[in-house]
């Protein structure tokens, strides 16, 4: 089988940059065969001007919501947006299967090749179909009555088994709490005990008024509750910040916590001490666009947490782009260097997502895709 070579500016190959003189081998199918060293690599190699890398992998989207491209304004904080998307994501008139059609493409030209997506319904059931890309569904459930959590997970189960018809090389599924305000203790215990469904991933401590609220039972979650009629009467406080009071549910899964734009030292060595594989996604661009605000992510490097890297929806990002993520970390954090995050926009990323023998590296045998990066990112294979 004839072989593609390729030499960048530098080659990363999951975990680390490798040094200029270094060529990439490729199976015509795209399934790696190698890295040698230049000078043994032959004739036919095709030099490029920029970093060669695994393609991207975005842990945590919302592809459902890509119609929702710039309907709600920036930093109005969480309880406000969540008002906001529940208020208009239903309003739409144009296509939505087109909107979800382009966000795709956007994702696939920025060098995008495996998602952790996350379903309220079937919406994007067809498009997963096509097996374009790896998409991992998170099929989202929710409900803060207690009295309501088994008619809640009923319906996500329902959701979960349309989408396992199509699991796969390019889909596998979960059920998965929403938030720990939207989540009953009832519901949490029921999705704790599903059988065979990993990795979890949860939206946690994006907003100040969740902590507030499990530690005190104030703030504006309260009113986001009376604005929709929620019934909250048997919430009771723990005292505590939100990640203490659900993940105890969840001691025998893998789990992505996403966000974490308010979680403290506290919290991340509370977790640390949980049986459980512990994740940490981080999607700043949509972190500045709600809350303008971003997660200490220093700390998280301290505590040698394993991080990876999300861009959430249009309805709270710009654009789709795992690359736009990483170079607003450097331009806050300066000091990281690229290698740290490349990985984990890409070999950690697979890593959470139990995918990481095809995708994330260029470990021989894997099929990650190859961009090419300098002052953007694209996709070459």
């Amino acid at each position: 089988m004839k072989q593609i070579k390729l030499k960048g500016k530098d080659i990363f190959n999951g975990t680390r940059l490798l040094g200029p003189d270094n060529v990439l081998l490729l199976h015509e199918n795209g399934v790696v065969a190698g890295i040698v060293a230049a000078s043994d690599a032959g004739d036919s190699v095709q030099e490029l001007d920029g970093i060669l890398c695994p393609g991207f992998v975005n842990t945590h989207c919302h592809l459902e919501l890509s119609h929702m491209k710039g309907v709600i304004p920036e930093k109005t904080g969480l309880p406000a947006f969540l008002t906001q998307v529940m208020q208009s994501r239903n309003q739409y008139t144009g296509n939505i299967n087109e909107a979800i059609d382009r966000a795709e493409q956007e994702m696939w030209d920025a060098g995008i090749s495996a998602v952790g997506d996350i379903c309220n319904g079937t919406t994007t059931l067809v498009k997963k179909q096509q097996g374009r890309m790896y998409y991992h569904s998170f099929i989202e459930c929710m409900g803060v009555a207690d009295a309501g959590a088994q008619g809640r997970y009923q319906y996500s189960l329902d959701v979960l088994a349309s989408f396992r018809e199509i699991n796969g090389s390019h889909h596998q599924c979960a059920i998965v709490p929403h938030a720990p305000y939207s989540v009953s203790q009832t519901l949490f215990g029921l999705l704790g005990n599903t059988p065979d469904n990993t990795p979890v991933t949860i939206h946690n401590q994006e907003t100040a008024a969740e902590n507030e609220l499990f530690r005190h039972k104030t703030g504006d979650f309260l009113r986001f509750y009376q604005h929709f009629g929620m019934d909250v009467s048997t919430f009771q406080p723990t005292g505590t910040n939100s990640l203490e009071a659900w993940l105890s549910h969840f001691s025998q899964n893998k789990i992505l916590l996403v966000h974490n734009t308010f979680t403290t030292e506290e919290d991340i060595r509370f977790a640390q001490q949980q049986p459980l594989e512990t994740w940490w996604c981080l999607c700043p661009q949509a972190n500045l666009y709600i809350e303008d605000r971003l997660p200490d992510i220093p700390l998280f490097r301290r505590l040698q947490c394993s991080i990876t890297l999300g861009t959430d929806s249009l309805a709270s990002n710009h654009r789709l782009s795992i690359w736009e993520e990483i170079k607003t970390i450097r331009h806050h954090f300066p000091e990281i260097p690229l290698a740290e995050i490349l990985q984990w926009a890409t070999f950690n990323g697979a890593k959470a997502l139990n995918i990481q023998d095809t995708y994330g590296s260029f470990n021989t045998g894997t099929k990650p895709g190859v961009i090419l990066i300098n002052q953007e990112s694209s996709r070459i294979i």
